[in-house]
């Protein structure tokens, strides 16, 4: 599993979760280039993605669905604050009603990836940060430690030479 460790830190409001990958920096990155690959890994298993716009710029934004197994569909976004392809990625990610605007009523939060050469592979870490310990617990409360860790399993797949 490429998932070394997730963890977070109540005194910092932050979740960062640590990967390794057998693959080169460029390939990694393309799990957020590609809006394709995206929505191979972006929600766990059980609940796929599809993404609906893909602008990975700074000003730019992502929309996104998971289908439950239900056929429920949530939304989703990220509000792209900087890009430094291949190696950082700033985003503000949040929950969308159907049409793609923010849900005013759930909590959004400030993810950072860093994709960086270690060693013959890659180490890829998220760093999400939360505005109030409410919002990390609510957030965490919903299953989010559970589900970026198991989404996150899912990219070995996508970046096997």
């Amino acid at each position: 599993m490429t998932v070394i460790d997730v963890r977070t830190d109540e005194q910092a409001l932050t979740l960062t979760a640590e990967n390794r990958f057998d693959a080169p920096v460029e390939r990694v990155w393309q799990v957020w280039a590609d809006p394709r690959k995206l929505e191979k890994w972006w929600g766990p298993p059980g609940f796929p993605a599809t993404v609906v716009d893909h602008d990975l710029t700074p000003g730019g934004r992502i929309t996104y669905y998971m289908t439950g197994p239900d056929g429920a569909k949530y939304h989703g976004y990220m509000s792209v604050l900087s890009v430094e392809a291949p190696h950082t990625l700033q985003f503000e990610d949040g929950f969308a009603d159907d049409t793609g605007a923010p849900d005013p009523s759930m909590p959004t939060n400030t993810t950072t990836v860093r994709v960086e050469a270690d060693g013959d592979g890659t180490r890829m870490t998220l760093v999400t940060q939360y505005a109030s310990a409410e919002d990390m617990a609510k957030l965490v409360g919903m299953g989010m430690v559970e589900g970026i860790t198991l989404a996150l399993g899912q990219v070995d797949a996508l970046v096997a030479a």
